[in-house]
């Protein structure tokens, strides 16, 4: 089965005329009868493999996305002899600058993109053909309400690391692709497709015409996946500083203010099966310089005493060092090639629950806090509560609670507390976003 929808993943692929990076392996016109199959006549059978490809491409380049986020935020350094441009470009090493045409953009640029027109493939197949024999109304609403979500999902992404530069959203006509919207248009597109696919999903019945993966349990029906899309909306909304659509988001998802849950959510989820992709933030604690993530030291001594959360890491035998980077710790979030990595989970969920009361109710905001530090091990809060000084507590909550998640670096951009992440060299830089990429042809 998985080497079946490798092989329409590959299809997909092959008709994307969206401009991304020159890795793409080329495939002749011999894909285009099947293509047109689904166009034509799309099966349930065509449907299941598509939507498992589509889970597929949203787990490539994750590791390079996330590398971006996490040393960038000053997280961790990614030691690669192989590619030193991770420990010179992403940390601005003597003066460097972000390239518009290098792996750290071009390649999770281009994967997102790839997951955004295979997305938009299916709901062609679905919207412009009589499915009414193959699926109920439904099941229809269902399957749109998933993707939209999905797409939106992955838009999201790619903003994060462009920022201001801004992305693309209307891409489905690959000969007529939409202008680029600023950061703030971005989201209101986002969380406008958010928003239609949950009433699509409100509408999609008691079941999807598809199995999703294990990273789903728990939220793979359209009623319970709804649950999901408003997660991902109220994530959107804190990016907007719409606080009170956070709390109003957060109302109709999976949060739980409960310390022993906190990793309830969904998750992409890896395997070593030969056709299947491993977890590309796994590296063993005693890596080499080959290939290492090794955790910036601030996160160590900047921790409270206690904090059970620096289980995320692992100390070496010895240090590692490499281009006048040295580290004791490596990261250990994922234990690991297997190991799942979220999408969004419960205990961020609680933390942007806290962030929003900040604004509104700061003793609740205090209340929500402190089930995240008491699940750490740690002492209830009991430092002012202004507004800064939440939201001081707020993001470095988040910091520890959060590690290696894609966060760090987004958060401390979104309260202009770019100037507050380490410089580890003279000469180094904290960067605010990512050129768009050559390849876009603007």
């Amino acid at each position: 089965m998985m080497k079946k929808i490798i092989n329409k993943i590959f299809i997909l692929f092959a008709v994307i005329s969206l401009t991304q990076a020159c890795d793409v392996e080329e495939y002749s016109d011999l894909n285009n009868p099947e293509v047109d199959a689904f166009r034509d006549n799309l099966t349930r059978g065509d449907l299941q493999d598509l939507v498992g490809g589509v889970l597929y491409s949203m787990r490539v380049r994750l590791g390079t996305y996330y590398d971006d986020l996490g040393v960038i935020g000053r997280e961790y350094w990614r030691f690669s002899s192989s590619d030193p441009r991770f420990t010179a470009d992403l940390l601005g090493k003597e003066n460097a600058v972000l390239d518009n045409n290098t792996f750290y953009i071009t390649n999770p640029w281009a994967a997102r993109y790839r997951t955004v027109k295979n997305v938009n493939l299916i709901l062609e197949f679905i919207e412009g053909q009589d499915v009414s024999a193959q699926f109920t109304d439904a099941e229809i609403n269902a399957t749109q309400g998933f993707l939209k979500t999905v797409k939106a999902y992955e838009l999201l992404l790619n903003l994060n690391l462009t920022y201001q530069n801004g992305i693309r959203v209307e891409t489905a006509d690959e000969n007529n692709l939409g202008s680029f919207l600023g950061y703030s248009e971005s989201l209101t597109a986002i969380r406008a497709l958010l928003d239609e696919a949950a009433g699509d999903l409100q509408s999609g019945g008691d079941a999807f015409p598809f199995t999703l993966s294990s990273g789903f349990a728990g939220f793979d029906s359209p009623g319970s996946f709804v649950e999901v899309n408003k997660a991902i909306a109220s994530r959107v909304a804190a990016y907007q500083g719409d606080f009170s659509s956070v709390l109003t988001y957060l109302d109709d998802s999976f949060l739980t203010l409960d310390g022993s849950n906190l990793d309830e959510g969904v998750y992409y989820t890896f395997s070593a099966d030969q056709t299947d992709i491993l977890n590309p933030m796994f590296f063993p604690v005693e890596a080499t310089t080959a290939g290492a993530r090794i955790v910036q030291p601030d996160f160590i001594t900047d921790a409270e005493d206690g904090d059970e959360r620096l289980n995320k890491v692992a100390q070496r035998s010895e240090p590692l060092t490499f281009d006048f980077l040295t580290g004791d710790y490596a990261v250990f979030r994922y234990k690991s090639n297997t190991d799942a990595i979220p999408i969004i989970r419960n205990e961020e969920l609680i933390l942007l629950y806290a962030e929003a009361n900040i604004y509104s109710d700061p003793a609740e905001a205090v209340n929500a806090l402190n089930i995240i530090r008491n699940a750490a091990g740690l002492d209830s809060y009991v430092g002012a509560d202004s507004e800064a000084a939440l939201i001081d507590e707020m993001l470095m909550q988040r910091r520890y609670s959060l590690f290696a998640e894609g966060h760090r670096w987004l958060d401390v951009r979104r309260y202009d507390m770019l100037d507050e992440l380490p410089i580890d060299r003279e000469g180094d830089d904290v960067f605010t976003q990512f050129p768009i990429p050559l390849t876009e042809n603007q």
